[in-house]
C-alpha cells in the first residue's frame, strides 16, 4: 500500500472510532463496547 493511501486509511479509521467515541452515552456503555473501542485502537497502532 503506497503512503498516501495508507495515510488516508489511517484517517478514515480515526474518523470512524472518533465518531464511535462520540456517539457513545456513557451511562449506557457497557465493557464489550469499551472492548471494541480498544480493538479498534489496536488496529489502528498495527496499521502505522
Amino acid at each position: 500500500m503506497a503512503q498516501e493511501e495508507k495515510l488516508q486509511d489511517l484517517k478514515l479509521r480515526l474518523a470512524a472510532f472518533m465518531s464511535r467515541l462520540e456517539e457513545m452515552e456513557p451511562e449506557e456503555t457497557s465493557v464489550q463496547d469499551i472492548d471494541q473501542l480498544i480493538h479498534m485502537l489496536e488496529e489502528l497502532e498495527k496499521k502505522m
